[in-house]
């Protein structure tokens, strides 16, 4: 895998381009933090996201130091994992005690005990080329493994008839991250880069695709179960000011809040009740309940 070498164009130019989109996704969940930091709780949304990406980072900073003379691929991980590191801290900071003791096991589990356990089997149980080899199909299996979230994403648009739980934009930006990282790894001669994006391009493709047909489709509201602990009642004002709320059957919306690489979305059912100034009935009271994928 060539690094920051001219000598190798294609990869750098690639590599690049790689850079600047997977910059852009990381900084993609900016408004659900804002959001949590305004709030000074985390409202019900989920760390996982989060802590399995700073893991994924951490695992290709890892792959690189190994592989050797992959500059760009060093820099945009080094990357991810200081801006997700700031989010699992905000989520430590301002979530309720069981959610802070969750994030605070899953980031010790995930990032601390399984990263060190692959280290030191990395280190001192294999050799030379081994150790590229066998931490190569590490990553590639852990990066295979999280494709189980647009998938889940794709089944939750055929089941509901509605792309508002996947954002055009977000998908074909993603597309695109897998189209340079994959090209990136063919100009490299690295396996381990290049197939799990031809993979993700595929998805990302999958994912176009169905937009593009179910976009003018009349949309199901799919089964709200409300949350364990749900955000205090929010005025009309307050719903008027949600980015991205929709307007669905039977008094759903839906609220796209995270743009991470795994999507995050908020589903909020309005109910009406009595508004005493205007004495008319007015959808005043929110449920929350988040839908992962």
């Amino acid at each position: 895998m060539a690094g920051l070498s001219l000598a190798n164009p294609g990869a750098f130019t690639f590599g690049l381009l790689g850079n600047i989109i997977s910059f852009m996704v990381y900084l993609a969940p900016i408004p659900t933090f804002r959001r949590v930091y305004m709030a000074r709780s985390t409202l019900d949304f989920q760390s996982v996201p989060y802590v399995v990406a700073l893991f994924s980072a951490m695992l290709w900073i890892f792959y690189a130091l190994i592989k050797t003379n992959s500059f760009l691929l060093i820099t945009i991980n080094s990357v991810g994992c200081v801006i997700e590191s700031v989010y699992i801290i905000m989520f430590l900071i301002f979530a309720p005690p069981k959610a802070r003791m969750r994030t605070f096991a899953y980031t010790f589990l995930l990032n601390g005990v399984v990263f060190a356990g692959i280290v030191l089997f990395t280190l001192f149980l294999s050799h030379g080329i081994n150790r590229a080899t066998i931490l190569g199909w590490i990553c590639v299996t852990f990066s295979v493994s999280v494709f189980a979230a647009p998938l889940s994403i794709i089944r939750l648009v055929i089941r509901t008839r509605s792309v508002e739980f996947m954002p055009l934009p977000l998908s074909c930006f993603l597309t695109a991250s897998a189209v340079c990282w994959g090209l990136y790894g063919a100009f490299c001669h690295d396996f381990y880069i290049a197939m799990p994006n031809v993979l993700g391009f595929l998805f990302g493709v999958g994912q176009i695709v169905l937009y593009l047909y179910y976009r003018r489709s009349p949309t199901t509201p799919i089964p709200v179960t409300p949350a364990a602990t749900t955000p205090p009642p929010a005025t009309v004002k307050d719903t008027k000011d949600i980015s991205g709320m929709i307007q669905l059957p039977e008094n759903l919306h839906v609220a796209i809040v995270s743009m991470s690489p795994v999507p995050v979305v908020e589903v909020r059912r309005i109910e009406p009740e009595l508004d005493l100034e205007a004495r008319a009935p007015v959808p005043i009271s929110v449920k929350t309940v988040e839908v992962a994928a």
